[in-house]
């Protein structure tokens, strides 16, 4: 899918939230404040990190995610994927393979070298690309990676592999 880099978005992490339900008197349930929490939740809101490069990608990843009720932040590339986990280490990382700059497979492997020597707390890591062949599986999980997911996305297959992971929000 080709598309008009001048037009992708630069900058500041992008963040998606979406609000599905209001209360009886017309008020939004459970609205997350300016950080992007949600205190009527009461419990942890699981942050996922995806590290993807292509817009039409993150846009419909970011959506699914919101629609989960995770929190999501956006790498662009592996070397944003680690400055971003240096920041604030995600629960999870959804990490394409195929990336300008740092591609996903050499970026899964500093995290996991950095989580060994104390640097990083554990989580997981789901490559999430286009190649499907067992090639392509075994060079994920050879870099460090704890799944190998397909895309196109499929939102209830992706939801399922995040629950074997995480404990995500019901749904309203």
């Amino acid at each position: 899918m080709g598309m008009d880099k001048s037009r992708q978005p630069s900058g500041a992490p992008m963040h998606a939230r979406i609000w599905l339900s209001t209360t009886q008197d017309g008020t939004e349930a459970g609205t997350p404040d300016a950080g992007g929490s949600n205190p009527s939740a009461g419990s942890h809101q699981p942050l996922v990190l995806l590290v993807e490069d292509n817009h039409i990608n993150q846009v419909v990843a970011l959506e699914f995610l919101a629609l989960m009720g995770v929190q999501a932040r956006l790498a662009r590339n592996g070397i944003e994927a680690l400055s971003a986990c240096a920041d604030t280490a995600p629960d999870l990382v959804l990490m394409d393979i195929q990336m300008p700059g740092m591609d996903g497979l050499e970026c899964a492997r500093r995290l996991r070298a950095q989580q060994r020597e104390g640097k990083l707390p554990s989580f997981p890591i789901l490559a999430l690309t286009a190649h499907a062949l067992d090639a392509d599986v075994a060079a994920s999980l050879e870099a460090g990676m704890d799944e190998h997911l397909t895309k196109p996305l499929d939102f209830v297959a992706l939801r399922t592999r995040l629950q074997r992971w995480l404990k995500l929000p019901e749904p309203n």
